[in-house]
């Protein structure tokens, strides 16, 4: 079971979407064709195999816009789903249901489509013992969202911003003189409460991290060799995480390395839209 994100969470990104579609006059299709207090039954309905996720998105859509409204989830953020399954029943005034629709839709679709994408990951590395997790390559607005939907699909957050744990990137090392000095500072600096992960691009940068006891080493763009290898010097000792080069034809390889954690920016920032649709019933 999925935990869900609670709805003051939600509603400001699906409020600050409504109004970038309504615009400055509303939906004058709407009105100039329905009448006001007509009514309409509809379905959110896949068009093709995928997770769900992002159903709390497409509710509260049509709420804002009717809070009269009645809105029946039928599916639950996470499921697997098949092309022709039904995910929600509504019944709403119509004009309200229809300058609802896109913003619903847009969410939900964008949503299950990380979901899915992350779930397609996560199932290449099954009986490895390697979890998949999320980066920071996000949609501005829609980090906790699809970083939610990266849960809907089997896999892990990363940290969800730059206050939430010390990740010191190449540059951070260059800026800082080395890998050594870099983590000297962050031990420094860290709190009881606050990790330190620490990225490295050679075989010399991890001998080097070592001694100083990071809590995840980020190994950037290893070869399977390299990484093998970066396993057996860590012995068990501190949490490996393999990060670029990662695709669905390279993971598998990856996560049989030995790694705890492969990170993918895949999961959102190239997940494709999954197909939903509303349909009037």
């Amino acid at each position: 079971m999925i935990a869900p994100i609670p709805d003051v969470l939600i509603q400001p990104v699906v409020a600050a979407a409504l109004a970038e579609d309504l615009g400055r006059a509303g939906d004058v299709t709407a009105q100039a064709c329905i009448d006001a207090d007509a009514r309409l039954a509809a379905t959110f309905g896949v068009r093709q195999s995928g997770t769900v996720a992002g159903l709390a998105c497409a509710r509260l859509a049509v709420l804002a816009l009717d809070p009269s409204a009645r809105f029946e989830v039928l599916a639950a953020d996470g499921d697997r789903v098949e092309a022709g399954e039904v995910l929600a029943r509504v019944e709403a005034n119509a004009r309200a249901l229809l300058s609802a629709e896109r913003t619903a839709l847009n969410l939900l679709g964008r949503l299950s489509g990380v979901a899915s994408l992350t779930r397609t990951y996560v199932d290449v590395i099954e009986g490895t013992g390697a979890r998949i997790a999320d980066t920071r390559k996000t949609t501005p607005g829609l980090r906790h969202l699809e970083k939610y939907a990266v849960r809907c699909g089997g896999g892990l957050n990363h940290r969800f911003g730059l206050d939430d744990a010390i990740l010191i990137k190449d540059n951070h090392v260059a800026a800082c003189g080395g890998v050594g000095e870099a983590l000297k500072r962050a031990r420094a600096a860290a709190g009881h409460l606050m990790k330190i992960e620490v990225e490295v691009d050679s075989l010399a940068q991890l001998e080097e991290a070592l001694p100083h006891r990071p809590d995840v080493i980020m190994l950037d763009n290893f070869d399977l060799d390299d990484l093998a290898a970066a396993v057996r010097m860590a012995g068990g000792e501190v949490t490996l995480e393999a990060s670029g080069g990662v695709n669905l034809q390279t993971v598998r390889g990856i996560a049989e390395s030995g790694v705890q954690v492969i990170s993918v920016g895949a999961l959102t920032h190239s997940a494709a839209v999954l197909d939903i649709g509303l349909d009037a019933a």
